[in-house]
């Protein structure tokens, strides 16, 4: 089946048409400046534009839009409703839009291209893939925050946790590449980008994560915060002069790398720590610790670790960020092998005699999204 992946933004929409017959990529690419460039006011000008790319006779990838099987979406926030993928309707996108509240910037985005797939390909299913349905197997200790309950039950005030397509992926080939034969495996997953997030995956299952009710929550990061005093929200407005929201702003997007060491792209702060740049500096080693402490604290709460695997833009190209952080957990047994760190792919990184094996494994969330829609749309096999 030839399932179209799509992945829409406020202002762009990202694609991929996968021939999931041989997990081929067909055609990708994304549309931008949506509703600013007069040629796309809507994201339905969007999806014309990628339909008639992908069917364009002399360089489509296919000849009309009866050869794709299924649309797969990512969606952001799926709350408590959504624990796996589910074929979109109407009760579903009513669900997704009371989600709203909890990812403002991300779900009025994500419905708009399923709305716009809905409406130029009425006949085609389309299947919604949550970024936070892969951690609702969490446990109540895991995700209930220390706050009145009565805003848990009134508001689903809890931790959701995100980047769950990517984590799923890469603990599942994690999996295969322990391939033990008792089916009692500890992974850590560590999605280390612009965005970060670990995960702790309980044979099979993630029973912890590191983003919150929100991705603000967490790890230091290209510009968020990661966690903090939640004191210092009411201080920084009062100082400052500042409303709540204008805090939130500042730690959402002037905060972690960029705060700090005055860039949000890790080479740019990898550079100047090895050129002896304070500010990168201080921020460098803050990202290596925020690391080490949650791979440390989800290894304990596991009571041990199988594999450790490193995925995203940081983690699978940066081979001294690995170095770093590996260099904490040489009480496990961890033995790097320095060589193959610095290869590119999947790869083991750890020796024969090390404990714990250590693997980049690159992310595909659009490949995710593929395999998910083809589950639940190709019918019986």
């Amino acid at each position: 089946m030839k399932i179209l992946v799509i992945n829409s933004g406020s202002t762009s929409l990202k694609y991929q048409l996968i021939d999931t017959a041989a997990e081929d990529v067909l055609a990708k690419g994304i549309c931008e400046r949506i509703g600013q460039d007069p040629e796309l006011p809507t994201h339905n000008e969007a999806l014309s534009r990628v339909i008639k790319e992908i069917t364009d006779p002399s360089s489509g990838a296919i000849k009309d839009l009866s050869e794709i099987g299924a649309v797969g979406h990512r969606v952001v926030h799926g709350g408590e409703y959504f624990s796996g993928s589910v074929i979109a309707d109407d009760a579903v996108i009513e669900k997704i839009e009371e989600l709203s509240d909890l990812a403002p910037l991300h779900n009025p985005a994500n419905l708009l291209g399923i709305k716009a797939c809905m409406k130029l390909m009425p006949d085609t299913p389309n299947v919604c893939v949550f970024d936070t349905a892969f951690h609702q197997t969490m446990p109540e200790e895991a995700y209930i925050y220390g706050i009145p309950y009565e805003y848990y039950k009134k508001y689903k005030l809890r931790r959701y946790g995100f980047h769950g397509t990517s984590h799923s992926y890469v603990s599942e080939r994690a999996l295969q590449l322990l391939d033990k034969k008792d089916g009692d495996t500890k992974i850590v997953v560590a999605h280390l980008g612009g965005g970060a997030s670990i995960s702790a995956v309980l044979n099979g299952k993630s029973i912890d994560t590191s983003m919150g009710l929100t991705p603000l929550d967490g790890l230091v990061m290209g510009t968020r915060s990661g966690s903090i005093d939640p004191a210092i929200i009411q201080y920084i407005a009062d100082k400052e002069n500042r409303s709540a929201d204008d805090v939130l702003t500042i730690l959402n997007k002037k905060s972690g790398l960029f705060g700090i060491g005055g860039s949000a792209d890790m080479r740019d702060i990898e550079e100047g720590y090895l050129s002896g740049d304070e500010g990168a500096s201080i921020a460098f080693r803050i990202f290596i610790y925020s690391v080490v402490k949650m791979i440390g604290a989800y290894i304990a709460a596991m009571n041990g670790v199988d594999l450790i695997a490193f995925t995203a833009g940081i983690g699978e190209h940066d081979s001294l960020v690995r170095k770093e952080i590996l260099k904490h957990f040489g009480y496990l047994g961890i033995d790097l092998d320095e060589g193959a760190n610095e290869d590119s792919g999947e790869v083991l990184i750890s020796t024969p005699q090390s404990r714990v094996k250590v693997w980049v494994i690159p992310t595909n969330e659009e490949l995710k999204i593929a395999r998910e829609t083809l589950r639940l749309t190709a019918g019986p096999q």
